[in-house]
């Protein structure tokens, strides 16, 4: 049975305009520039670049049914001169303004391509060739053969309709482990480490004691027990350093060692920001990237001056009227919103730098004040949440290097005297000391906590167990050397 009654909501909902600030703030400024392309394509009424100055056309515009039709007017679509107001600040200039244009450059051969080059000087039949060519599909980045051949067997029977036996597949893996770099192919560390060992000089007496503990003793090596290796391989301290040095020397990664200068893999930061010094003491820059010259097309705004200036209007004509104006509407906004984007940029960057003035000049990482989302907020006054989506993948350029946004929010932490202190500035104090420790001898837990509370910083030893993880050190055992 239907029924009906009043209910009060109090919803918040965000306009298409607040969402697009959104989306846009989190962009950083390597992918602004495909962001803004894609809005181009879409929007035609939306154009890239300064206008020239025109004349102003005057005209009357007619009032529709669109509730939206007065949010902006003709003027604001024909002014004299339509560079963003943003553009005009000459302190959102950064010395890159000019450098916006990039040099074409050949792109290499992956890391697979050069192993299938490689295949291709073998002599193999049509269906090891098929075979060969499946493994090295499912070989990782890192040089790796991650899946079981009885997993691939049922690939091959499923996807392929090929019927193959794990034999054949570990006969055409002999030849994957044959390619260069050596140590691909392989199916875990130790078999890795073995297959580069095994090219080396076997006449050798260290190399055969490295081939020894890798094949018989690697889990004793891995958990780093060479009192247990040295006795049951009957050898010195002097001669178990020799074949841990030999150990050392192979890549545990072997499809890393494939670093062409143009492979297409490699990671390229471009920072947000760029931090300069003068006179007047620190200055930053938004990057060019993150300054684009936008402008609402002239040719659709003049078009509907005139749609608006003929008295005889169809159902067509308005319905052509309403388009033009939605797409006008829509470039303005966007640009509006680029506007925004920048302000929100470097209000949040500038409150970041007073804020941690003292580090900026020095790049001193005990000079770190703690600092958390809320300290910036409430200097800039903006919501967390926004600041948060500017810290997020964010970079700025100092003298000193490229850094993140994140990297300068920390908590805090009181010394014995009462004074707060950044984490930061703890875990820089921790891997000084781990880098002066005795590697024989490497500091416990205990008693790394007990050097830092000796200096007057009250921390607890799970406090230094989690960040010694932070840092990604292991344990005092597994730092350990001969």
């Amino acid at each position: 049975m239907l029924k009906q009654k009043l209910q009060q909501k109090l919803l918040q909902k965000l306009s298409p305009q607040q969402i697009q600030m959104i989306k846009l703030l989190e962009i950083p400024a390597i992918q602004l520039e495909q962001r803004i392309e894609k809005e181009i394509e879409e929007n035609p009424a939306l154009e890239e670049g300064a206008e020239e100055q025109v004349s102003e056309v005057e005209s009357e515009e007619e009032n529709f049914d669109d509730p939206d039709q007065d949010e902006f007017s003709l003027d604001d679509y024909l002014e004299n001169e339509d560079i963003p107001d943003y553009k005009l600040q000459s302190s959102n200039y950064s010395k890159d303004s000019d450098q916006k244009s990039e040099i074409p450059f050949s792109m290499g051969s992956s890391f697979h391509e050069h192993l299938e080059s490689q295949v291709g000087l073998r002599i193999l039949t049509e269906e090891q060739q098929i075979l060969i060519e499946y493994i090295l599909g499912n070989i990782d980045e890192d040089g790796y053969l991650r899946r079981e051949l009885e997993n691939i067997v049922d690939d091959l029977a499923f996807s392929q309709n090929i019927l193959a036996t794990e034999e054949e597949l570990e006969e055409v893996l002999t030849v994957v482990h044959d390619l260069e770099p050596a140590g691909v192919g392989a199916r875990n560390l130790r078999e890795c480490l073995l297959l580069q060992i095994e090219r080396k000089d076997q006449e050798d007496e260290v190399i055969l004691r490295a081939h020894v503990i890798l094949d018989k003793y690697f889990d004793e090596f891995t958990r780093k027990h060479y009192e247990k290796i040295i006795a049951r391989m009957n050898i010195t301290d002097e001669q178990l350093k020799e074949a841990l040095d030999e150990i050392l020397k192979l890549n545990p990664k072997p499809g890393s060692s494939f670093s062409d200068p143009l492979n297409k893999g490699n990671y390229h930061i471009v920072p947000d920001f760029i931090l300069d010094f003068s006179d007047n003491g620190l200055e930053v820059h938004l990057t060019a990237r993150n300054l684009p010259e936008l402008r609402v097309s002239r040719t659709y705004a003049e078009m509907l001056a005139a749609y608006s200036l003929e008295k005889e209007k169809n159902k067509s004509k308005k319905d052509a009227i309403s388009f033009v104006k939605q797409k006008l509407d829509s470039a303005k906004w966007f640009i509006d919103a680029m506007k925004q984007r920048q302000n929100t940029l470097l209000l949040t960057i500038n409150a970041i730098l007073e804020y941690q003035k003292k580090y900026f000049y020095e790049g001193d990482e005990t000079k770190l004040r703690p600092m958390i989302l809320k300290d910036i907020a409430e200097i800039t006054n903006l919501d967390i949440s926004t600041i948060s989506r500017v810290a997020n993948s964010k970079y700025i350029q100092t003298h000193f290097g490229i850094f993140p946004l994140k990297y300068f929010f920390s908590e805090g932490l009181q010394t014995d005297s009462g004074e707060e202190v950044s984490t930061r500035e703890i875990k820089k104090i921790l891997q000084e000391c781990i880098d002066k420790e005795s590697k024989t001898k490497p500091l416990t837990d205990e008693k790394l906590t007990g050097i830092l509370q000796s200096k007057g910083y009250l921390i607890a030893r799970r406090t230094v167990a989690k960040y010694r993880e932070q840092l990604n050190i292991p344990v005092a055992r597994l730092r350990r050397e001969i």
